[in-house]
């Protein structure tokens, strides 16, 4: 028997300290080899830390929302295999990376991410027995661990749902999604809630990607003179040509609006270059690209993500509605890459049918532009002899002005208009 010491790996080239996210398991817990055991995030990934050895956990080093250098102790287990006390870190791969968010106005910081569910840390004060709870599976053994990922962990705290007390249908009993939306299939039949308590406050602590998100967003719009041009685009046309596109596509994704505006963006890059930059503010340099890496602002339930769909002028608008889909799916899903979700060159960002009139997107730095694409409706317009009806939408443009003069700004939100008018335009070769 001997103590075995699971140090904080590695997670990152240049990394070199972790904030912790989520704690797994507690003393006393029975874990095996590839259990996991907690998460930590960067400011490029969050990491599910997995168990190197089979034992009970005697010591835990970290708490959620501590932040620990790379190498430091994180966990001890008594190893009923070993020979002797190994103080040696193990050789630990971290399962698989989670990027994390992009901070744009959507601002999700563009280089980290974190599980797409709730953090532990952002707990209810109070819990009520959960007509969710499965109280047909007996409680497991006291010390036993709960296998689940965090995304799981995060769901069934929400919902008030006890793991100890679901039965799991994955390997060794791990908790699925899948059956957790079997107990919300047979909520219906469960016994109603108690009355409505008294109100409590409840107090928040902000940690893990929602710290992240505060802190890019708050240094983007203190050090980003921001200037915000907004324009009406008729996109009766272009709304026509999506629903031809959609009634003759076969087995290709289905077209939004967002896959044509980003096919404009792409055209717009030929006359307006300056837009599609990067500006390091520290070496005073900006870096242009001949490619075009369009971010696009995503909505999680644990805040903004932003991946990227690179080199976009090489793809049809099918693909880039193939590539958005998946992209965005892989972030709700806490499955993005870490690759995914940074690099990009523009970003857009939309509310979809929630958007208002218009926006003032915050830029996602170190990108000097972003576009906002706000709520179409149909009104009103004048045509030179009778009012007609016409599907009209605001996009509200963000720049950087200390990169990005007035001047340069309107040129390239005109320019949007005209693709977006005259969709043709967007599908020529010069």
């Amino acid at each position: 028997m001997g103590i075995r010491t699971i140090r904080l790996p590695d997670v990152g080239e240049g990394v070199t300290e972790a904030e912790v996210t989520e704690i797994l398991v507690k003393p006393g817990d029975l874990v095996r080899e590839d259990d996991p055991i907690a998460a930590v995030m960067t400011d490029k990934a969050t990491v599910e830390i997995t168990s190197a050895y089979s034992g009970k956990v005697i010591w835990i080093g970290g708490e959620v929302g501590k932040t620990l250098a790379i190498g430091s102790d994180l966990i001890r287990i008594e190893d009923e295999s070993a020979g002797g006390d190994d103080d040696g870190a193990p050789s630990l791969a971290p399962a698989e990376a989670q990027p994390a968010p992009a901070s744009t106005s959507s601002t999700a910081a563009q280089t980290e991410s974190c599980p797409l569910k709730a953090s532990p840390s952002l707990k209810v004060v109070e819990t009520r027995p959960s007509a969710l709870t499965s109280t047909a599976t007996p409680p497991r053994a006291e010390g036993v661990a709960v296998l689940a990922s965090p995304a799981v962990r995060a769901r069934a705290k929400e919902a008030g749902i006890d793991l100890r007390q679901v039965a799991g249908s994955g390997p060794a009993g791990r908790i699925t999604h899948t059956d957790l939306d079997h107990l919300f299939q047979n909520a219906g039949q469960a016994q109603p809630r108690n009355p409505p308590r008294p109100e409590t406050v409840e107090t928040v602590k902000v940690v893990g990607l929602r710290r992240m998100i505060a802190k890019r967003m708050s240094e983007a719009n203190a050090t980003i003179p921001h200037i915000t041009v907004v324009e009406e685009v008729d996109v009766t046309e272009i709304e026509a040509v999506r629903i031809k596109l959609n009634e003759t596509r076969g087995d290709k994704p289905k077209l939004t609006i967002l896959p044509l505006i980003a096919a404009a963006l792409v055209k717009a890059k030929e006359s307006c270059p300056k837009i599609f930059a990067r500006y390091d503010d520290e070496a005073e340099e900006v870096h242009y690209s001949t490619a075009v890496h369009i971010g696009i602002a995503t909505m999680t339930e644990a805040g903004l993500m932003v991946p990227v769909v690179r080199n976009a002028q090489a793809l049809s608008p099918y693909q880039l509605a193939g590539e958005i889909a998946r992209l965005s799916d892989a972030c709700r899903e806490g499955k993005a890459k870490r690759e995914e979700l940074s690099g990009s060159t523009i970003t857009i960002t939309s509310l979809g049918p929630l958007g208002a009139i218009a926006t003032t997107p915050i830029i996602n730095k170190p990108e000097v532009a972003i576009l906002g694409v706000n709520r179409m409706a149909v009104r009103p317009s004048w045509n030179g002899s009778a009012f007609v009806p016409r599907t009209m939408m605001n996009i509200s443009a963000s720049f950087d002005h200390r990169i990005i003069d007035g001047w340069d700004a309107a040129v390239f939100v005109q320019r949007m208009k005209t693709l977006l008018e005259t969709p043709a335009l967007i599908f020529m070769k010069d």
